[in-house]
């Protein structure tokens, strides 16, 4: 067994209103200059629709994710090697900037510079930020169709309705919807990786972070094809690839990504999961799709189990990073009430940022019948009927198994019913919790995670600093690192420009990346010049 760690993502969908504001703090943080205009690493989708870029989910026509062969083994859908250097100059499986949308900005200097006391109004026209060429009518965005803005005309195009046979009512007070962020899910087994012909991209090792090294990039862009979510980029303007980093320098500080940050809804919670390595490809290439969910969750490993900290020590995971596993809301999410779903399983790659399902406006709609909304026993039964109905979910999140997502809505719905009635000073009914397979106190706990969960709660990112450096395992895990054996071990120097844990005696301590001063030089960062 191979211990290994990576940062993972749950996104409670329930509670995102939509605004939007990840996308713009990620926009203005990672792709705020030329050549990455129509790039968004996040982006929040309204479902049912076609999101963005459009229709990214009809792997029949991108061939995104891998294919299990009939010897078993997995395969890049959009084909091997021989496949992949036939195609290497002219690469068809590539979205068109019509899929994205052409940027544009408006010629706000012909406001600014109009001569006064002219006979005709000036105005900004729409030109291009690609080509600069004026755009007689703009047509597309990388969110046209939010809040169902252009539903009548691209319902029917969403793959999910599609792949499930669900048709949806395209009047808006008939409908249903709920928003989706998404980000690059950083997956344990990432077609993007696999089909780069210059070994571009990457996964890091201490965190499994996947990045693209831009000196390597030659711009081929059989990334772009290789993963079906389509969060690989290509910039225009430098000829690379780009995507999302998962803010890593903040993340290496100990703090979290600018998305999660600055959300409003606090839907977005970070921790380490620990999995075993060995079993990445085994688990990924399951015969039955329906059965990756589950086939992915025996992937993880408990970080509470003597064995599993004596073999992560063993593979050099520092002892703060085992800490954080254990106080891991992503592992309670996932494990401890089972509500948290990956996105898209049956892509095969092993997808690391999950979601929780949104319960929808079940309570308004129980309650407009004329029956008490938050009933224990009259919220289970509507689950079934529903507004945003469970196949449509299951074809998002379960390859189309409602089982786990109805299990997910259940708890959801019975942690209500048991918290009003402590909201309202009356004696909590246990049945409510044994209905859904918990406990009173596993309600209470989930409860606190889920509505008034605190910044350290919701967060808990382990520094970077490796306090045993990696690949080493006879150095004391709690950080007494003897800088010259770790040279000797390591066959390396360590240089002027190396991290403070790697012992040259700097101090310690978070350092805020967005609260540098001109000219500082962050102690806690960088060790002291020998001069």
């Amino acid at each position: 067994m191979k211990v290994m760690a990576q940062i993972a993502m749950i996104m409670n969908l329930d509670k995102c209103i939509g605004c939007h504001t990840c996308s713009v703090t990620c926009k203005q943080a990672w792709t705020n200059r030329q050549g990455t205009e129509y790039i968004w690493f996040n982006n929040v989708e309204t479902r049912p629709g076609v999101g963005y870029p459009r229709g990214w989910e009809d792997q029949d026509k991108w061939e995104g994710g891998w294919v299990r062969t009939n010897s078993g083994k997995l395969k890049p859908k959009a084909g091997g090697r021989l496949k992949k250097l036939a195609t290497i100059f002219h690469n068809p499986k590539l979205p068109t900037i019509d899929d994205y949308y052409e940027p544009w900005t408006y010629e706000y200097d012909k406001l600014l510079s109009a001569p006064a006391g002219q006979k005709t109004q000036p105005t900004a026209r729409p030109v291009s930020q690609l080509d600069g060429r004026p755009i007689d009518k703009i047509e597309w965005s990388s969110n046209w169709d939010d809040n169902l803005g252009g539903s009548t005309t691209t319902l029917d195009q969403d793959p999910v309705l599609e792949k499930m046979n669900l048709t949806v009512q395209k009047e808006i007070e008939d409908s249903f919807m709920f928003y989706l962020p998404r980000i690059c899910e950083h997956c344990l087994n990432p077609t993007c990786v696999s089909s780069c012909p210059s070994g571009a991209m990457y996964k890091r090792a201490e965190d499994g972070i996947v990045l693209v090294d831009q000196d390597q990039c030659r711009g081929w862009r059989m990334c772009v094809s290789g993963c079906p979510y389509k969060k690989v980029y290509f910039n225009h303007k430098s000829g690379k690839a780009e995507k999302c980093t998962l803010c890593y320098p903040r993340l290496e500080v100990g703090q979290p990504t600018v998305c999660s940050e600055t959300c409003v809804g606090r839907l977005r919670y970070l921790g380490v999961l620990l999995y075993d390595a060995d079993r990445v490809a085994e688990v990924a290439a399951t015969p039955d799709e329906k059965d990756l969910f589950e086939a992915q969750k025996t992937l993880f490993l408990d970080p509470h189990d003597p064995q599993v900290i004596a073999d992560a020590q063993r593979n050099g995971i520092p002892h703060s990073w085992l800490e954080a596993a254990q106080n891991s809301p992503i592992y309670d999410l996932i494990f401890k009430y089972e509500v948290a779903l990956p996105l898209h399983p049956e892509y095969r790659t092993l997808p690391m940022v999950w979601y929780i399902p949104p319960l929808s406006p079940i309570v308004d709609e129980v309650t407009a019948s004329g029956n008490d909304g938050e009933d224990h026993k009259i919220l289970l039964t509507a689950l079934s009927t529903m507004r945003i109905p469970l196949e449509y979910l299951a074809g998002l999140f379960t390859a189309g198994d409602t089982r786990p997502v109805e299990k997910s809505l259940r708890r959801l719905a019975a942690m209500r019913s048991y918290m009003r009635d402590i909201s309202l000073g009356r004696e909590p009914q246990e049945e409510i919790a044994e209905a859904v397979g918990m406990t009173g106190k596993v309600v209470q706990e989930m409860y606190r995670i889920l509505a008034i969960a605190k910044y350290d709660d919701r967060y808990v990112i382990p520094t970077a600093s490796p306090e045993t450096p990696r690949g080493i395992s006879s150095l004391d895990p709690f950080g007494d690192v003897d800088p010259a054996r770790a040279t000797e071990q390591l066959n390396i120097g360590l240089g002027e420009g190396a991290p403070e844990a790697c012992g040259t005696g700097a101090p310690s301590g978070k350092v805020s990346l967005t609260s540098w001063n001109v000219g500082e030089r962050p102690a806690a960062m960088f060790p002291p010049r020998k001069d």
